[in-house]
C-alpha cells in the first residue's frame, strides 16, 4: 500500500498544483504524519520535495523537474502496472486511477488488464462496507470488536488487533491477536457478525505468524475419507483439490482430506444426500447416520399424507 501512495503522491506533485499537506491526506485518505513521512520517503529517494510556509504555501517540487522514466525498464515499468491490474481485481477502487496516472506516465496506455476476477461467490461473499472497514482497522491499528460463530456452533465475543485479510480455499480470513485467547488466531468472515471499529483504540502490530496450509481457526484437523456417487463428481471437482480425487473403475471418486471436527463436517456431506458416503473415520459416519434418521423422522408424516404423494 505504501508504494502505491507514494506513486500517488509523487503524480499529484508532478501536475503542479499546490497542495497542502491537509488536501493530500484527504486525497489520499491517510493522516496528515503519513503524509508528511511520505514526502520525507520521496526525499530520501531524491525527488526534490519542498514546502512553502504562510499564506498560499503548500508542498512542491522543484520547477523543471521531470521524473525519469529511465528508472524503470520497460519490463519493470510492466510488472507494476500489471501487479496493481491483480491488486485492482480484489476490489480495490484506489488503484483504478493509479493504474491510468502510471500508464499515462510510462506511456503504456496499450497495456492490456490480463486479469478480471471476482472473489465473492453467488450467495453475496464479502460484503464491501465490510471490507472497507477491515482495510482500515488493520492499516491505521484499530482493534475491531465482534460476535463469532465457531464450527462447533459456540458464539464468543471477540476483540481482536487485526494485521491481515487473507483469501484462501475459497473464503476470507481475518487473522489477528485476540485479546479473548491472548493469541493469534484466524478467523472466517462468513461467521463473523456486528463487525465494528473501537474508536479511539489504537494498537502496536505484533510480528504475524504466516497463515497456516490448514486453518483450523484453533482446532485439531480431521483426516476424512469419502466416496463420491459418479453423478455428482462435478462438484466434487470444484469443491476439491484434484490431488485428493481418486477416480475409481465404476466412475465414482474417492476423497481423501482434512476437516476441523465437528458439526460442520456432518452439514456439509448432507448437502450431497445419498451421493456421498463416509468411508472414515467410523465417528463422522455415525454422526451423519443419526442426523439422517433425525431428518427421515421429521418427514416420516409425509409419505403417509396422500396428497403429498
Amino acid at each position: 500500500m505504501q508504494s502505491g501512495r507514494l506513486f500517488q503522491l509523487l503524480y499529484l506533485l508532478l501536475e503542479g498544483e499546490n497542495w497542502t499537506v491537509h488536501r493530500l491526506s484527504e486525497r489520499l485518505e491517510a493522516s496528515e504524519r503519513t503524509i508528511r513521512r511520505d514526502l520525507d520517503a520521496l526525499s530520501a529517494a531524491g525527488i526534490p520535495v519542498y514546502t512553502v510556509q504562510g499564506r498560499g504555501g503548500g508542498v512542491r517540487l522543484l520547477p523543471g523537474f521531470v521524473l525519469d522514466r529511465s528508472l524503470l525498464s520497460g519490463q519493470e515499468q510492466d510488472t507494476i502496472l500489471y501487479g496493481l491490474q491483480t491488486l485492482h481485481a480484489t476490489g480495490m477502487d484506489a488503484t483504478d486511477d493509479l493504474l491510468r496516472e502510471l500508464s499515462r506516465l510510462f506511456r503504456r496506455e496499450t497495456a492490456k488488464r490480463w486479469i478480471d476476477a471476482d472473489f465473492s461467490p453467488w450467495n453475496g461473499g464479502i460484503d464491501r462496507a465490510l471490507f472497507d472497514l477491515l482495510r482500515e482497522a488493520i492499516l491505521h491499528h484499530i482493534p475491531i470488536s465482534f460476535d463469532y460463530y465457531s464450527a462447533e456452533g459456540e458464539t464468543t465475543s471477540r476483540t481482536i488487533e487485526p494485521v491481515r485479510l487473507s483469501f484462501k480455499g475459497m473464503a476470507w480470513y481475518i487473522q489477528g491477536w485476540c485479546r479473548l485467547r491472548e493469541d493469534f488466531r484466524t478467523f472466517k468472515l462468513n461467521r463473523m457478525d456486528a463487525v465494528s471499529l473501537c474508536e479511539g483504540e489504537h494498537f502496536t502490530p505484533r510480528e504475524l505468524p504466516p497463515l497456516p496450509d490448514q486453518i483450523a481457526l484453533g482446532t485439531n484437523m480431521t483426516s476424512v475419507v469419502v466416496r463420491f456417487a459418479p453423478e455428482i463428481a462435478y462438484r466434487v471437482y470444484d469443491e476439491f483439490d484434484r490431488a485428493r480425487i481418486a477416480p475409481q473403475p465404476d466412475g465414482s471418486l474417492i476423497v481423501h482430506t482434512d476437516w476441523p471436527p465437528g458439526l460442520w463436517g456432518v452439514s456439509y456431506l448432507l448437502s450431497y444426500g445419498s451421493t456421498a458416503e463416509v468411508i472414515q473415520p467410523e465417528e463422522l459416519r455415525r454422526a451423519l447416520a443419526q442426523e439422517a434418521k433425525k431428518i427421515a423422522a421429521q418427514y416420516a408424516h409425509d409419505e403417509e399424507n396422500e396428497d403429498f404423494r
